[in-house]
């Protein structure tokens, strides 16, 4: 008999501008900032650190301050013992969700008991060093899969697709004005740690990347943000993104229809999760909130990037033996506004249970982090309105989506 995967506790940081001069989270060390969330996760819990046998973190840009297995580096920060491993897994914008669902697995299977999973991510730090690519270069690779622009990808779906511009604005708008009353009511505050500065002083404990009052208007004067790049070498090949594009779908005349509105915002951050098997939760007498009913992950077309969350729904869903009628609530990352508007067309699922909290659009998407913030939101909705299933995925780059379906106890 498989164990059982429990949840015991979720928190994230706040997430901060992820712009150098701008964020209050720049100056923070990345491991320092995710060991903020290891600690508060522990000490909270009151949980046995001698007891713990992994610490799973998921980094999308591991390089600098980022490399160098930043779980094993982050748990030590956190003031974890020597005994508490660290592994640092890559898989891109769905890494929060894997390092979750890895340590799922390893209790499920019976070798583990009890783990800490989630990401990190200083975009602002990150994106000012990483200029790498997302197939490092390999040009036999690029010829047979010539596509790795993410925003020109959420162009092409919306033109594929038919969804305009005018409804991706307003989804947008949307996305802002539910993260502002989730912002007010407070319906965040349960999964937040602040961060502090080595002095002591307060660097952030509230969203920083919100633009409440955004309008339809405001949108409707934002230039396409990923137009210019059709005609730019892709990394000095000397063949222009356009060209690609051409290459691969043929005849489609691309609308760019996303802009700085109907994107993720570019932000810094990390999440966590405790993950226990039952077994030794009630041995230690820790709480859970939510068991692991169901994990997945699959591939879809590395050129259209993010159209994997339906396939890695409807694997979840089977796995489950359930219907998306089954679901209370879903997060579905918004990378960009098209992603959950096609899982919306395509499940034929309501807004009313999609990102009813807002999403990466109104609050930022913190590449390897945003996954494990996604479990803890859902797991504090499904709460806050006494309801019991979540499902929670996200696109990631090469054309892969990670899922996990959550129920509460």
């Amino acid at each position: 008999m498989m164990n059982e995967a429990w949840i015991i506790d979720a928190a994230r940081t706040p997430r901060g501008i992820g712009k150098l001069g701008r964020g209050a989270l720049v100056d923070i060390h990345p491991q320092r900032l995710m060991a903020t969330v290891l600690r508060a996760l522990a000490d909270r819990n009151d949980v046995n650190k001698d007891e713990i046998d992994d610490v799973i973190v998921s980094c999308s840009a591991q390089i600098g301050k980022q490399a160098r297995c930043i779980a094993r580096m982050s748990a030590l920060a956190a003031d974890f013992p020597d005994t508490a491993s660290g592994i640092t897994v890559q898989r891109f914008c769905g890494g929060g969700i894997s390092a979750v669902n890895l340590a799922a697995a390893n209790v499920m299977a019976g070798m583990e008991d009890l783990l800490f999973a989630g990401g990190v991510e200083m975009m602002s730090y990150s994106r000012s060093v990483d200029k790498s690519v997302g197939d490092a270069g390999n040009l036999e690779l690029r010829a047979k899969h010539p596509l790795y622009s993410v925003g020109v990808a959420a162009d092409i779906i919306a033109s594929e697709e038919g969804i305009s511009r005018e409804e991706l604005d307003q989804y947008s708008v949307a996305s802002q004005e539910r993260a502002a009353q989730a912002i007010n009511n407070g319906w965040f505050d349960n999964s937040l740690v602040p961060v502090h500065h080595p002095n002591g002083d307060l660097a952030l404990d509230r969203e920083e990347y919100p633009r409440p009052g955004t309008t339809l208007e405001v949108l409707a004067e934002l230039k396409p943000a990923f137009i210019d790049s059709m005609d730019q070498p892709f990394h000095d090949s000397g063949v222009t993104y356009g060209e690609m594009v051409a290459k691969v779908f043929p005849g489609l005349k691309v609308e760019h229809r996303h802009h700085a509105g109907s994107s993720s915002g570019v932000v810094d951050g990390a999440g966590g999760v405790i993950v226990a098997s039952s077994e030794y939760a009630k041995s230690r007498g820790l709480k859970p909130r939510a068991k692991i009913r169901a994990l997945a992950n699959i591939g879809h077309s590395p050129e259209y990037i993010l159209n994997a969350p339906v396939d890695c729904t409807k694997k979840l869903l089977k796995k489950a033996g359930m219907t998306t009628d089954d679901i209370d609530l879903f997060e579905v990352n918004e990378a960009f506004a098209v992603v959950p508007m096609k899982f919306m067309r395509d499940l034929n699922v309501d807004h009313d249970k999609v990102n009813v909290n807002g999403g990466a659009i109104a609050l930022g998407h913190p590449i390897g982090a945003t996954g494990a913030m996604l479990i803890g939101t859902v797991l504090d909705e499904l709460e806050r309105r006494d309801q019991n299933i979540g499902l929670v995925t996200m696109c990631a780059a090469g054309g892969m989506a990670p899922g996990v379906i959550v129920e509460r106890i």
